[in-house]
């Protein structure tokens, strides 16, 4: 009997394996790789659009896992923990293993706070929290720092993830009422998108599911809708050629509706006839990518941001070529070694699978941790003034990041004057504002002046007493305009005020970092990124001798500027915010007679 049981059950899963072989769709597998390739190039800094490679997948996404529930509990053999482990296979092996690889790596060549914000990134991407990390942390996707960030682009998994976690539940809770799931379904796609309309806050919108919900979700309504027959029109031909408008051209539409384009051109290539769209997307060669495209997606961010960080930044044809190479032998070597087997139930059992898995993700995530309390100072760095030593407590954890320690003491100045007969200087704005001060504190003005540091006007009660008091007031890249805003607001008496200039040293000090062995190391010199010296300008024409240009002090005739003090400093150590020795450094250049009258 029992003998009996298992061949009709072995049946039963061969006849359902060749009917998912029957009807495997390459078209889609072509669409992964029209949407991995995308975003590829668009990292590549080809593609100004192809960001929405993305969404192409959050349409895929939504539509196949909801076909493949429907399909199940409709025939009554969906299970909620064999969906879950199915997700275990198909994403978590390849995750630890990709994750893994970006950590090692950084534990030998990256500084400490690029490490320690890896870390962060790695024990969040391995529990699908990246997007919410993201969110917390850097808020901005388009930051340029993010490019050297090898896990940046997991924050798109976390929103998956977080979606298939919960929407089997909907599945599960109306299972007895199956027609009521497209009605609340397209009910929570419509809040949804309202709220993705809505809102004000593009980091939320950016990262957050509850904002990128409707994406998937209409992928599923339209697998629901279009579940026996997909469909059929003479237009459906147009819908690829949209498609790569969208993503190949700048069309200059809102980025709102550019993303909603994506996913309802992405929605209508789903349920449309396979023939409008097989001239293009079942070739041998999309096809290909397409199912390995995960693999390519994981690889292809850590293999670019490891190149832009200790080879080189400047990623012409050539790189770009040897890059693609690399990350497609990654991809391939990933896809048969980790993919497959580990999707493989006769290969790989569920017991072995939760296993290693488990193993695995405990060993990388205590890992990840522990760099993370260490500040990711895992060896001396003396151009940062960074010591192992120097950073442990004696239950291992360390104290407060140096170059933290160094600027929250500015916080400690937000104080009023007190009658103490020095020269009073108030300096309000942003970390820009606070490097002045610092760079005050390590002049030799330092004995003969008193700071009061305000962050933010509106929060300091007694800001007309301070403005009244002072006798300079200097802010931060302060437009004209706002100035004269501020003038009719508090009454200030704008013959005090002086704005200090932007400063930048580069995109990231990894590419600088690792040349350590060659012996011009400490006299490397770099490019501002783009807009700064463009902003110092219009700012110095606005504000004319009462403007502190901090850029004019240190760049030279091809218009780079220094990496290292004279005695091999980092200035920054994120190319955007001063060391000590790096404030001290602007101490000894400024002229401070063309500015103070002391006493």
């Amino acid at each position: 009997m029992t003998l009996t049981l298992r061949i009709k059950k072995h049946s039963l899963n061969t006849t359902i394996e060749k009917l998912q072989i029957a009807n495997y769709r390459n078209d889609i597998d072509g669409l992964r790789a029209v949407a991995v390739l995308s975003v590829l190039f668009f990292h590549l800094g080809y593609l100004p659009n192809g960001y929405l490679g993305v969404d192409v997948f959050f349409g895929i996404s939504g539509y196949l896992i909801t076909k493949k529930i429907q399909t199940e509990t409709l025939e009554h053999r969906f299970s909620i923990t064999q969906f879950y482990i199915g997700r275990i296979r198909r994403i978590v092996p390849l995750v630890l293993v990709t994750t893994l690889t970006a950590l090692l790596i950084g534990l030998f060549v990256m500084l400490p706070d690029d490490f320690e914000n890896l870390s962060q990134s790695v024990f969040a991407t391995n529990l699908f929290a990246n997007n919410i990390l993201q969110f917390i942390t850097t808020g901005n996707y388009w930051d340029v720092v993010n490019a050297y960030k090898p896990l940046m682009h997991t924050w798109s998994l976390g929103v998956e993830e977080q979606f298939y976690i919960v929407y089997p539940l909907l599945f599960l809770i109306f299972i007895k009422r199956s027609k009521l799931i497209p009605v609340v379904l397209l009910i929570l796609t419509l809040l949804s998108l309202g709220l993705f309309l809505c809102t004000s806050n593009e980091a939320s919108k950016f990262y957050l599911i509850q904002f990128r919900f409707f994406e998937l979700a209409l992928g599923g309504l339209a697998a629901i809708v279009f579940k026996d027959k997909p469909w059929s029109s003479r237009y459906t031909i147009i819908l690829p050629f949209i498609l790569l408008t969208l993503l190949l051209v700048d069309l200059h539409l809102p980025d709102h509706l550019k993303l909603i384009f994506v996913v309802i051109s992405t929605v209508c290539l789903l349920i449309a006839e396979n023939k409008s769209s097989a001239w293009l997307l079942e070739n041998i060669v999309l096809t290909g990518i397409g199912k390995i495209s995960f693999s390519f997606y994981m690889w292809h961010q850590i293999v670019l941001a490891y190149v832009r960080y200790f080879i080189t930044d400047k990623i012409g044809l050539f790189e770009s070529s040897l890059i693609i190479l690399t990350i497609l032998i990654l991809s391939l070597l990933s896809f048969f070694l980790i993919e497959q087997p580990f999707r493989d139930k006769s290969r790989v059992s569920t017991k072995l699978l939760l296993i290693s898995t488990t193993s695995l993700l405990v060993i990388i995530c205590s890992a990840s941790y522990f760099f993370y309390t260490i500040s990711g100072i895992v060896r001396n760095v003396p151009e940062l003034g960074v010591y192992t030593s120097d950073h442990k407590k004696n239950t291992g954890m360390s104290d407060t990041p140096v170059h933290e320690a160094y600027n929250s003491k500015i916080q400690q100045l937000n104080n009023s004057f007190t009658p103490n007969g020095k020269t009073k200087i108030l300096i309000i704005g942003n970390s820009f504002a606070r490097d002045f001060a610092n760079i005050l504190l390590e002049s030799n003005l330092k004995s003969k002046i008193e700071i009061s540091y305000v962050r933010r006007i509106n929060d300091c009660p007694d800001i007309n007493e301070r403005f009244k008091l002072a006798n300079y007031v200097f802010f931060s890249e302060l437009e004209m305009s706002q100035l004269i805003a501020l003038k009719r607001k508090f009454q200030l008496d704008t013959s005090k005020a002086w704005n200090v200039g932007p400063k930048n040293f580069g995109s990231n000090n990894g590419l600088f970092y690792n040349k350590r062995r060659h012996k011009d190391y400490c006299i490397q010199r770099t490019f501002m990124t783009a807009g700064f010296y463009e902003t110092n300008y219009s700012l110095k024409n606005q504000w004319g001798h009462k403007y502190i240009d901090l850029i004019s002090l240190v760049i030279d005739k091809e218009g780079k500027i220094p990496v290292f003090t004279p005695d091999c400093k980092f200035i920054s150590q994120d190319c955007r915010h001063l060391t000590q020795a790096g404030a001290a450094y602007y101490a000894q250049l400024m002229e401070w007679n063309e500015i103070f009258t002391l006493p």
